[in-house]
């Protein structure tokens, strides 16, 4: 199934997907913080390593993710046509 351009949404369907990109920022938001705690543990116990360089990596992943620049066009969307 392809992903429709966000333009050719009707305003029912940018709501609904506002609301499921929402949600999918909020679990990304949460999955960083545990992967930051991580990464400040080890440093805290002095530990450089596998442990503190795979989190990073993740980090990375998570916020070049591909949902997160479809997030914001989906907002700019969303206040152009003076939804919210």
């Amino acid at each position: 199934m392809a992903i429709k351009d966000l333009s050719e949404f009707t305003d029912r369907e940018l709501l609904a997907e506002s609301k499921k990109l929402k949600s999918f920022s909020f679990v990304n938001a949460l999955l960083i913080g545990f992967l930051a705690g991580i990464i400040f543990y080890s440093i805290a116990k002095n530990s450089w390593g596998m442990v503190t360089i795979i989190p990073l990596y993740f980090i990375y992943k998570l916020v070049n993710d591909p949902k997160n620049k479809r997030s914001k066009d989906l907002e700019e969307l969303i206040k152009e046509r003076n939804l919210k």
